[in-house]
């Protein structure tokens, strides 16, 4: 399942790409704001969207925007198993998917148009993760960071 959630900043971008994924028959579920509230926090939606995302993050994907991008994948980002990452033209979400499996794509409503926006989601959606020996080492480097067992290799 994909899980959709934006802040006030955002919230415009998120609508207009639930058109979007509509078109494309992309199944989501759009976790908030239910409507403009210029009163919220990204820190509570970017937390609510990587929940869901980390039930199955194999299987689940989320989108996220806020202003700049930034808060909401630090917010995002603070659940173990998600990878969130700012993504602002399509050949960063795709590597991002492919090398590091990244399961929640953030987007920067204040800089980004959507027709940039679609190409960015449509580039992440169609990547697939490639699990080559470094970038499944690195995943689990950063599942080790998480249970607070890394051993960094350098000295």
């Amino acid at each position: 399942m994909l899980y959709l959630g934006a802040d006030h900043r955002g919230y415009k971008l998120k609508e207009e790409l639930k058109m979007f994924l509509v078109k494309k028959k992309v199944s989501f579920l759009d976790m908030g704001n239910s409507h403009f509230n210029p009163d919220d926090d990204y820190t509570d939606i970017g937390y609510e969207v990587a929940k869901k995302v980390a039930e199955d993050s194999d299987s689940n994907g989320g989108i996220l925007i806020c202003g700049s991008g930034i808060g909401i994948c630090i917010a995002a980002n603070k659940v173990d198993g998600i990878r969130a990452g700012l993504a602002n033209t399509p050949k960063i979400a795709k590597k991002g998917k492919e090398d590091d499996n990244m399961n929640v794509l953030c987007l920067a409503a204040d800089n980004t148009f959507l027709i940039q926006a679609k190409k960015i989601v449509s580039a992440w959606l169609s990547a697939k993760f490639k699990p080559e020996s470094r970038y499944v080492r690195r995943i689990k480097e950063i599942e080790e960071i998480e249970r607070k067992k890394f051993k960094p290799k350098i000295a």
